[in-house]
């Protein structure tokens, strides 16, 4: 197999065949193998960051979805401010 960029030029636009080309683990039949475990990761970090600090948003509502990016997260800033929790007894 050859390198060729210009299959996404104009014309033949081949990242369009398919509705899972830019989709982050990809899809239908032959999805990411790590999909699994790298969900298990993310739920285990979000866990210990929630047992550990208390979370405080600092603008005043929540930030708009960016869903246009190749990674979908908030449009602009999203400030929070975050305090170790003391440990309980």
């Amino acid at each position: 197999n050859k390198f060729d960029p210009d299959r996404f030029g104009p014309g033949r636009e081949e990242d369009k065949s398919s509705p899972f080309a830019y989709m982050g683990f990809g899809g239908g039949m032959h999805s990411c193998m790590g999909q699994n475990f790298a969900f298990v990761q993310v739920k285990t970090i979000l866990s210990v960051l929630f047992r550990e600090f208390e979370l405080e948003m600092v603008s005043e509502k929540m930030p708009e979805i960016d869903y246009a990016a190749m990674v979908v997260g908030p449009k602009g800033d999203c400030r929070v401010r975050y305090k170790k929790r003391k440990p309980s007894q």
